[in-house]
This record gives C-alpha cells, sequence and structure tokens, in this order.
C-alpha cells in the first residue's frame, strides 16, 4: 500500500508544518515584544513631556519673583545691583611673585602648581575618579 518513499516524506512534511508552526510562534512572540518595548518609549516620551511643562511651570519668573518675595526673610536675598556685575578686563590682576618669574609661571589661570605634592600626581581631582 504504501511505499517507504511515502512514509518518508509524509515525516518530512509534518516536520517542516511543525517547524513553520514553531518559527512562526516564535516571530509573533518577538513582535509582541516589540510593541512593548515601543508602548513603554512612548510611555517615557510623554513622562518627559510632562515634566518639562512641569519645569517650565516652576520656573517662570513671575513665581519665582513671589517666592523670592515670600523667602527673602529666610533666604537673605538681595537684588543684584548694575555695580556688581564686571567685564574680565575690570577684575584686578594677579599680583607677580620673583618666585613666579623665575619658575616661568606668569599668572596662568587655576596654576596651583606651587602646592603640588613631591611627585608627578595632580593634587586637584575633579570628578568622581580618584587616582
Amino acid at each position: 500500500m504504501f511505499r517507504t518513499s511515502d512514509i518518508v516524506l509524509i515525516a518530512v512534511m509534518v516536520s517542516a508544518a511543525a517547524l513553520t508552526y514553531k518559527i512562526k510562534r516564535e516571530a509573533e512572540d518577538q513582535l509582541a515584544a516589540v510593541q512593548k518595548i515601543h508602548t513603554q518609549i512612548r510611555y517615557e516620551e510623554e513622562t518627559i513631556d510632562l515634566l518639562k511643562a512641569d519645569w517650565s511651570l516652576l520656573t517662570q519668573p513671575s513665581r519665582l519673583q513671589k517666592l523670592a518675595e515670600l523667602y527673602k526673610a529666610q533666604l537673605a536675598l538681595e537684588p543684584v545691583s548694575a555695580r556688581q556685575i564686571v567685564g574680565l578686563g575690570d577684575l584686578p590682576a594677579k599680583a607677580l611673585d620673583i618666585q613666579d618669574i623665575l619658575n616661568g609661571r606668569q599668572g596662568g589661570m587655576a596654576d596651583n602648581s606651587d602646592k603640588a605634592p613631591p611627585g608627578d600626581k595632580d593634587p586637584v581631582v575633579t570628578g568622581g575618579i580618584a587616582q
């Protein structure tokens, strides 16, 4: 009735159908995961937009002015006068020492090389990485 080749072909067709079903199911699971991630991204974007709106309300100059007036005594805030704002040219120059001239340091910004410990490490550590 059935030949051996017929049985082998039927087995191949059944296994191909099972493999196709398995691959389809995995693809649907991956699609559901992608849709879930898209939903989370949309939720986060909406949350960011809401936080930006809240921040703009909290930093309105009129609101800050009212709060400054309300808590003026506790914060000891004073208005900035126009004489307090100066340009870089109005600042006094750093006085040069004879040792600075001899060592070749002539008023560099943030010059703390005279405070350097013996060795080659810089004593100033910025950020969260200590050397």
